[in-house]
């Protein structure tokens, strides 16, 4: 039954129908970024508006210098960040899915017990800024997202261990490759796709994180672009709710401020949307390889 035509038609009636749940929310989001502020304001939310406008887009070209600046870092933490995570992952996750390796079960629990408990934010904060004294740096952006991702780990050693035949590394060591050469010049080109999928969950941990800036930075010429269009969002919500007389009333009416959180949306999330599809093709083949119990 599961073979035959009204069976695939159905999976197919599906699978479309959730695809397009999917992608709606993102057009209505980009459709909403383009429409004049009165009309949303009079009608709602359309994917069909009468009246477009481009008022959000020139308002938040006024923050350009400010705005470029963040991408900037922000492309430079995500870059760095997610080339090293997936480093100390790689190297953490290889040696756990080696069943030689004496001490796997007990690191293993170590990772593992992380996913349950955290040290808490005062450790943390102190750890940070007065043992490694990150706050107000670049590396605030970076640092803190190198504690590698106990979830990552994990998938990554699965697949190590499913993926990874033992019989090709004991031919490069009969070769006389070393543990290192054989991680390298094996192991690595084997694992493409748990790679691309780990390092698509690292890049879009930096890319949306503000949490970092909000706790270490306080200066905004290191802001990420996540912290530069949240401190945005609150100029228009301080605006909205001052009482500082007529002058800040006749500048909050002159800000779109529903198609501006729907333009600041766009620009946070266009660059990821981008650039998934080159990563698609791995993503799919590095979780299912990688989620099987091992």
């Amino acid at each position: 039954m599961k073979n035959s035509l009204g069976w695939r038609i159905l999976i197919h009636a599906i699978l479309i129908f959730a695809s397009i749940a999917c992608i709606l929310p993102f057009v209505l989001l980009i459709v909403s970024s383009f429409t004049a502020e009165k009309e949303i304001l009079r009608y709602g939310y359309s994917f069909f508006p009468k009246d477009f406008s481009l008022e959000a887009y020139k308002y938040l070209w006024v923050h350009m210098d400010e705005i470029g600046r963040a991408y900037g870092i922000t492309i430079l933490a995500t870059t760095v960040g997610t080339a090293v995570g997936l480093c100390l992952m790689a190297l953490l996750a290889y040696p756990l899915s080696r069943k030689d390796f004496p001490c796997r079960n007990i690191i293993s629990f170590f990772v593992f017990f992380t996913m349950l408990f955290s040290g808490g934010l005062v450790p943390t904060y102190l750890m940070y800024t007065q043992g490694l004294h990150i706050k107000n740096t670049i590396l605030a952006l970076i640092v803190p997202g190198l504690l590698m991702n106990a979830f990552n780990v994990l998938l990554m050693k699965t697949f190590f261990a499913n993926s990874i035949p033992m019989a090709v590394i004991e031919s490069a060591r009969i070769d006389g490759a070393g543990e290192f050469r054989s991680f390298v010049s094996i192991v690595l080109p084997l694992s493409l796709p748990i790679l691309a999928t780990v390092g698509l969950f690292q890049a879009l941990g930096y890319w949306n994180d503000w949490y970092n800036g909000l706790i270490y930075l306080t200066d905004e010429r290191l802001f990420s672009i996540q912290n530069i269009l949240n401190r945005i969002i609150n100029d228009i919500q301080f605006l909205a709710n001052s009482d500082l007389g007529s002058n800040a009333g006749e500048a909050y009416a002159k800000i779109p401020s529903a198609t501006v959180r729907m333009a600041i949306a766009v620009i946070g999330v266009v660059p990821i949307l981008a650039i998934y599809p080159f990563f698609q093709k791995y993503f799919v083949k590095g979780i299912a390889i990688g989620a099987v119990k091992g």
